[in-house]
């Protein structure tokens, strides 16, 4: 089973990194404020950047070492692979 770290950006670029075993289903869950959170009250909603790990040990590891950066190095982690801070889970649930 895939495990997947991620980062979710807001339009003012405020970060939240996240671990999970669906991808989609969670990000769905960011978008639509499944849950009162951080990221709803913020709108922090847009996939950015994401790892995939077959071991849950490895995601949480990898989460816990991104959560400990400073905020510089993890938007430099963030430009590194995607330089426009695109929404990479556009298009995954149809029209807005």
């Amino acid at each position: 089973m895939p495990y997947y770290v991620y980062i979710l950006a807001s339009h003012s670029r405020a970060l939240y990194t996240g671990v999970t075993n669906d991808l989609r289903r969670r990000v769905w869950q960011h978008r639509v404020g499944f849950y009162e959170s951080h990221t709803k009250r913020y709108r922090i909603n847009r996939l950015v950047h994401f790892e995939t790990t077959d071991s849950a040990r490895a995601a949480i590891a990898r989460e816990k070492q991104i959560k400990a950066w400073t905020r510089e190095k993890r938007m430099a982690l963030v430009e590194q692979w995607n330089a426009g801070w695109l929404d990479l889970s556009a298009g995954w649930y149809g029209p807005p």
